[in-house]
């Protein structure tokens, strides 16, 4: 079993490499954050950039990891455990979808606003509540289910580093929308 873990943690890490070093600079026609007449955006390379570095980290993890036992016999819990993962992202992606407009719905029936929710996209806090309940869902779903357990604690980080995403991904550049805001 940890050979099999050397040979897909070397080559997620070769493969990694072939793409920050080979792929990303031949393929892509701007850098990591292009600046354009005092205009801030991300480039072209950021995305693949973020993904291969993850897929070198998660290599690397690979090729050090070292388990104490190995077992013959295969147990549904794995199965099981994925498929809520799956269940938490799948929950998450459609809060993100549906919970502004769906907010905005409910205000509209106590008489709050009486425009749709593609004019309100890009404004404070409707650009944000679908993302950030989203993120939530997903991040703080996703510790509690390896955690065994929710707590108030999980949910608190989950905000924070949902709120972090947010001041990363969408202060620095005016014209971006989050997801899945574009959409609209």
């Amino acid at each position: 079993m940890y050979r099999l873990n050397i040979y897909i943690g070397s080559g997620a890490v070769l493969l990694a490499l072939v793409g920050l070093f080979l792929w990303i600079p031949q393929d892509t026609g701007t850098g990591l954050i292009v600046r354009v007449r005092r205009q801030v955006s991300i480039g072209d390379a950021l995305a693949p950039t973020i993904a291969f570095t993850l897929m070198a980290i998660g290599g690397a993890l690979l090729l050090v990891e070292r388990r104490k036992h190995t077992s013959a016999e295969v147990s549904i819990a794995p199965f099981l455990h994925t498929g809520a993962l799956v269940a938490v992202i799948a929950l998450g992606l459609l809060l993100m979808r549906h919970a502004g407009p769906g907010i905005l719905l409910i205000a509209e029936g106590f008489g709050a606003t009486d425009t749709e929710y593609r004019l309100l996209r890009e404004t404070f806090p409707w650009k944000y509540i679908g993302y950030f309940l989203g993120g939530v869902t997903i991040i703080g779903g996703m510790a509690s289910l390896s955690a065994g357990r929710l707590q108030a604690r999980t949910v608190l980080i989950a905000g924070v580093v949902t709120i972090g995403l947010v001041a990363l991904v969408d202060v620095p550049f005016d014209d971006l929308l989050l997801p899945p805001n574009g959409d609209y």
